[in-house]
This record gives structure tokens, C-alpha cells and sequence, in this order.
């Protein structure tokens, strides 16, 4: 059963997840990674938190990976003394405020709303379910009116579509949470809102500055990610779809094809991708999703994601480790079916498709086809070749030997890839082809006279650049 789940499932740790029993009962669901929203929480609360899952998942002996989520340049009313209940063309004051807030005006967190947005624009509040019209700006105050009213709460999100150029892509709390990211040694950093590739270089740049070399997930939310898709990609170790604020930012009509479009530009790129936001919405607070709701992540899963997400089903909702366990069962069902595409030949960029990587993974791929091979083993010290594999679907398991515990950890978010830590890094001989037939007999399950296909390097078996591909048949 272990090797039947190959897309992925990240994890949104909070109040109703974020202890040891049921952080391992997450594990034992099926939860590859865990992610971390600093939207919610201090440094300290997120800090402990990392250490809990690595410690639960160190004593599981399971390779799950950790992802902090930066909360990125987004906007939200500030401190209300009470809920206001809005009413259809009620005028509202808008203004930006730190500290003091003023009467009969609604503080914003965002200093530069009276510059960014223009008359009779619309402002989304609280996922749209209040809209705003702008009447008019002026003295750093934005007058508008409600559209749709409903009840205002502080600390709800605000989106300015298409209208947020002065917005840094990095701000101050997102530095901390990336010193933080660094020194904690976490897997993958989560950029929100990016809107072009320089927003996911400045976010390395801070890894690097603070001594870190962190993966970056790009996360497409804003109509300008979608215009600068390509590149975006191109400078990203991971992406997410968050069709969440992207279903704000644009219309939510046009939210399936976007994610159709991101997904097949990673897979051309050979980068993981993620779907993320209410895919099994119901179950925070009902025990089975809805039927929409597994169709859309069968769905997601045949479009060829790498990854889905949970975010508040596992946070905060009633049945998180049930989400989690329906979440596998849709995905084994998915990948199951005769229409889930195996064998991914996608077209691919001509710079991938050039590289002595891919050639060797490629080849990999035909010969497990051609000798029936019940796995494939990659031996990688950073696993590049084992994330190019992972990307072109093999029907079977791809069993990752690697040398160290960053790069297992890190093979969370790869399709199909299952990591095991071993030091195996020395030139095959007859000695360690028997050691090989030990451990894909006891521990993969597989039978004397089986095939498998091996991808490695030499002179030395993991360190060395990836440069053989061989069949091996074991017991032989």
C-alpha cells in the first residue's frame, strides 16, 4: 500500500493538528508535507512547531518535509473594536493606520491604499464576500461604497486587483520568517502573491543572505503571475496554484483553465506544482467531502499535479486526519483509473530536453517498459535525476537512495518518489548487488527473479554526476 499514493499531500499545521499524536496520525494518513502559514501565529509558535513534526517524524523514521509560508504583501483591515455589520450603499472611510485608528474610519494595514487605488475600482474584503466601490481619494483616505455588504471583521483580507504595484513582494515580516525558515532548517519557503520572477529571486536572495539554500514555491494568485507564467517558473523550485486569492484576483471562471495552464507549464518545465485552497472545503466540518469536492481533486490529480493541499480542513477543522485519509483514497482511485496519463511525455523546454539528466531518465523510463521492471531504483546525492524521473510518471515506484536526509526530506513534494537514506555511495561490485537484492526483498517487497532498473554515477554510486542506467534482475 505504501508505494499504491504517488501525488503528494501538504498539510496545514494549526489549533486542531499542532500536537504529537495528531501530527502522527497525519503522518499515518498519508500527509507528505507539513506547511506552516505565518499568516497565523508568531515566530516562536512556528518555531516549536517545526521541531514537534521533525521530532514525531524522526522517531516514525519518515522522510516528511516542512514548509513555511510566507504571508507575503497581504493586505487586511486592522483592529476593529467590534464586528460591523455593512449595509447596501453604506459609505465607508478607508486609511491606512499602524496604531492609533481614528473614529468612524476602518484601519488598513497597507500604506500606500490611497495611492494604489483609483475612483470607482472595487476592493474585495474577506474573500469577496464584501465588495467596495471607490468614490473618492483623498488626505490618504479612500472613500467608498458598500456593494455587497455583510459583516466586517478585523484581520480579513483585503484585494485591490490589478492595483498593488507598491507593494514589496518581501515585506519585513517575511524576513523574519525566512531568518527563521533558514536557521530551523526547513525543506521549502512559500512566496505569496508573486507577480514576476524577480519577486522569487529577491525571496532567494534573502535565503541566501542568511546562509541558506532553500527551495522556493512560487504561488500564482495575481493576473500578473498568470502574464509572466514562463518565467516565473523558470527561477521557481516548486509552484503552487493558490486558486484562492487567484479566484479574487480574477474571476473564479477562470480558475480551472489557470491551473490547467500553470500545471502543464511545470510539467515543461520538469517543476513540481501544487493545487491548493478548499479542496475537501466541507470536511472542516463534516466527516465526508462532498462529491464536487473529490471530483475536484481526482480532477486535480489527472491534470498531473505533483501535490494537493489542505489548509483549513487540517487546521482548524473537526475531522482533520479523515481529510487526509480521503485525500489518499482519491488519489490511489485517481491514479488508479485508465485515465490517469502514465509515462509523461510532455513537451519539454529545449534546455531540459538537452540535459545528460534527462537522457539517462528517459532512456530509464523505455527500459522499464521493455523488461516489465516492478521498480526503479535512482541513486542521487541531490536528486535532480530522481526529480526528472518524477516528472515523467513511470508506472512504477521510484525508489530513491540517497546519502543524505535533506534531499529524502525534500523528495515530499515529487510525484511517485519514495526516498530511503543509505550510505551506498562506492563502485557496484558483486558484494553490494547483494546488498541491493536485500533491501528490495525485505524492504520494497519485491521477489528473487524480479527486474529493476537502476540510474546512479561512477566512479562513485551517489556523489558522482548521474551517468549509467542498467538493468538489474535480482537474484542474478
Amino acid at each position: 500500500m505504501k508505494f499504491t499514493k504517488r501525488a503528494k499531500i501538504v498539510v496545514t499545521l494549526g489549533p486542531a493538528t499542532d500536537n504529537e499524536d495528531a501530527v502522527k496520525e497525519l503522518i499515518k494518513a498519508g500527509a507528505n508535507v507539513f506547511r506552516f502559514n505565518t499568516s497565523h501565529g508568531d515566530a516562536d509558535y512556528h518555531k516549536a512547531k517545526i521541531r514537534l513534526v521533525k521530532k514525531v517524524a524522526e522517531e516514525m523514521k519518515m522522510f516528511v518535509a516542512t514548509l513555511v509560508d510566507l504571508q507575503g504583501p497581504k493586505i487586511r483591515i486592522g483592529k476593529l473594536e467590534k464586528e460591523i455589520p455593512l449595509t447596501k450603499g453604506q459609505e465607508l472611510i478607508l486609511k491606512h493606520f499602524d496604531d492609533e485608528v481614528e473614529e468612524g474610519v476602518i484601519p488598513v494595514d497597507y500604506e500606500g491604499i490611497a495611492n494604489d487605488v483609483q475612483k470607482d475600482a472595487i476592493i474585495l474584503v474577506d474573500d469577496g464576500k464584501i465588495q467596495l466601490k471607490v468614490k473618492d481619494i483623498k488626505d490618504n483616505k479612500v472613500y467608498a461604497q458598500v456593494v455587497v455588504p455583510n459583516v466586517l471583521k478585523a484581520r480579513k483580507g483585503i484585494n485591490i486587483p490589478g492595483s498593488t504595484a507598491s507593494l514589496s513582494a518581501v515585506t519585513e515580516r517575511d524576513v523574519d520568517f525566512i531568518k527563521l525558515a533558514v536557521k530551523e532548517d526547513v525543506d521549502f519557503v512559500a512566496l505569496s502573491f508573486v507577480r514576476e520572477k524577480d519577486d522569487v529571486l529577491l525571496a532567494k536572495k534573502y535565503i541566501q543572505d542568511f546562509g541558506g539554500d532553500i527551495p522556493v514555491v512560487a504561488k500564482m494568485e495575481k493576473p500578473q503571475s498568470m502574464a509572466n507564467l514562463s518565467d516565473i517558473v523558470s527561477v521557481s523550485d516548486a509552484v503552487m496554484v493558490a486558486r484562492g486569492d487567484l479566484g479574487i484576483e480574477l474571476s473564479p471562471v477562470e480558475v480551472p483553465i489557470c491551473q490547467k495552464k500553470i500545471i502543464q507549464e511545470c510539467n515543461k518545465h520538469k517543476k513540481p506544482v501544487i493545487v491548493a485552497t478548499q479542496m475537501l472545503e466541507s470536511m472542516i466540518e463534516n466527516p465526508i467531502p462532498t462529491r464536487a469536492e473529490s471530483s475536484d481533486v481526482a480532477n486535480a490529480i489527472l491534470d498531473g499535479a505533483d501535490a494537493v493541499m489542505l489548509s483549513a480542513e487540517t487546521s482548524v477543522g473537526q475531522y482533520a486526519v479523515e481529510a487526509v485519509k480521503m485525500m489518499s483514497e482519491i488519489i490511489r482511485a485517481a491514479e488508479a483509473s485508465g485515465f490517469y496519463k502514465y509515462d509523461n511525455e510532455t513537451e519539454m523546454l529545449p534546455e531540459v530536453a538537452t540535459m545528460t539528466r534527462q537522457a539517462i531518465v528517459t532512456g530509464a523510463d523505455k527500459m522499464i517498459k521493455c523488461v516489465n521492471a516492478k521498480a526503479l531504483l535512482s541513486f542521487s546525492h541531490s536528486g535532480k535525476s530522481t526529480k526528472i524521473m518524477s516528472k515523467l510518471k513511470p508506472k512504477v515506484p521510484i525508489i530513491l537512495i540517497c546519502d543524505m536526509k535533506q534531499t529524502a526530506r525534500r523528495m515530499a513534494l515529487s510525484w511517485g518518489v519514495f526516498p530511503y537514506y543509505k550510505n551506498w555511495d562506492e563502485t557496484i561490485t558483486g558484494e553490494l548487488l547483494l546488498s541491493f537484492d536485500e533491501f528490495l526483498i525485505n524492504e520494497i517487497g519485491l521477489k528473487p527473479d524480479d527486474y529493476v532498473i537502476i540510474i546512479g554515477s561512477q566512479p562513485n554510486l551517489i556523489t558522482s554526476r548521474t551517468n549509467f542506467v542498467r538493468v538489474h534482475r535480482i537474484g542474478a
